[in-house]
This record gives C-alpha cells, structure tokens and sequence, in this order.
C-alpha cells in the first residue's frame, strides 16, 4: 500500500508540472501574440519571469485594507506573486489596456477587480465602477502601492514624467511606485528632490536580464 501511495504521489507530482509548462507556454503564446498586434503597448515578447515579479512584489507590505494597483498585468505573472506575498482580491485594482488579457485574467482570478482602461490616465481609470477611485471622497494620496510592468520605454519622455507625477500624487507619501525596466538608466529621472527613486540589483534569471526602479515621494 506504501509503494501505490507513493507512485501516486510521484504521478500527480508529474501531472502538476507538466500543467504549469502548459500554462506558462499558454501565456507566453498569449503574450507574443499581443505584441505582434501592439507592439507599443506591449513592449515585451513574453511575460516577466517569477524571480523579477517577486522581487518587484517585495516593496510591498500587505497591510489591512491596503490599496494596491498593479499596472499592465499581461498574463499575470506579478498578480500571482500578489497573492503569493499576501494580498487578496480586497486589496487590488489592475489595469489592463487589452481586453484579450482582461478576460485572461477575469478566468484566471474570478473576482479581482480588473479595470480594462489607461494606466497613462490613472486618475480617470481607477475612476471606473470598481476602481479604488470611484466614489472616493478624496482623490490623492489614497493608495498604497503601485506596481508597474508598462513599457515606459516605448514612450516619450514627457509621457513618463506626466505618469510618474500623476502615480505619486495617488500614492500615499513614502508609498512605492515599483516599475521594472530593461535600460540601463532609471526609466524617469527623479523630478524634485523630494522623490527618491531606487535601483535594484540585475535580475539576471529574467529574460532579458531586467532591473527593479522604485520611486517614492516623502509628502
């Protein structure tokens, strides 16, 4: 009986591994289908790896009632390390731009707020029914955290700042504004010197190798 428990054991130990390269080749299909569609919105040809979205996630610390937006969630790579770090559904607004990865996501997380929308208008999507903005009394400095994968490379640099200043009057102040980036300059340069911005180390696993930027406002 020991050894049939055991070999059991090892089958559905096989069959669980062989369901996630299924999954993670769904995804990267996905993906790249995506970017041959939009290539400006999309900005990478396969989804972040799971040691750059933990790494990414490790800025934030799950809180009771915490506001947590994660931007250009994809296939949701870095919404997994969300859950994996401790945040629940109460706890997230994602934006996605493509509707295709909206109800990706909808099957995959059954009842997280996904908000299909513009993540360079922040303020007017997190706005929508569902957003952490809809119906708020007050609209700045509401918010805990932001996660970013957009491709802020892909735009020009009067875009980025306007993005950045618009994410650091929602978030809370010393609240992070965690964006990754494949250069290797910080994707914004700091705009006063009240923002502090952060450089992790290379993740060198993510392919391409790819670097964690983090940018806080003190008030």
């Amino acid at each position: 009986m020991k050894r049939i428990g055991i070999k059991r054991e090892a089958i559905r130990d096989k069959l669980e591994k062989a369901d996630a390269v299924r999954m993670k080749v769904m995804d990267e299909v996905k993906f790249i289908r995506s970017w041959a569609q939009n290539p400006l919105r999309t900005g990478a040809v396969a989804p972040s790896g799971p040691e750059l979205a933990s790494k990414m996630v490790s800025f934030l610390i799950p809180r009771p009632h915490s506001k947590i937006v994660e931007l250009g969630p994809g296939t949701g790579v870095v919404t997994k390390a969300l859950f994996d770090a401790g945040f629940s559904n109460l706890d997230l607004n994602l934006i996605e731009y493509s509707t295709d990865f909206c109800e990706h996501l909808g099957g995959r997380y059954p009842g997280l707020p996904v908000l299909q929308g513009d993540a360079y208008a922040l303020r007017q999507t997190l706005s929508k029914p569902g957003g952490f903005l809809h119906e708020a009394a007050e609209a700045n400095h509401v918010l805990d955290g932001i996660v970013s994968s957009l491709p802020l490379l892909n735009r020009p640099d009067v875009h980025r700042r306007a993005f950045v200043e618009e994410a650091l009057q929602l978030l809370k102040p010393g609240a992070p504004l965690v964006q990754f980036s494949y250069g290797l300059a910080a994707p914004v340069k700091p705009l006063t010197r009240s923002v502090s911005v952060y450089s992790s180390e290379w993740i060198w696993k993510n392919l391409p190798p790819a670097r964690v930027w983090v940018y806080r406002k003190a008030n």
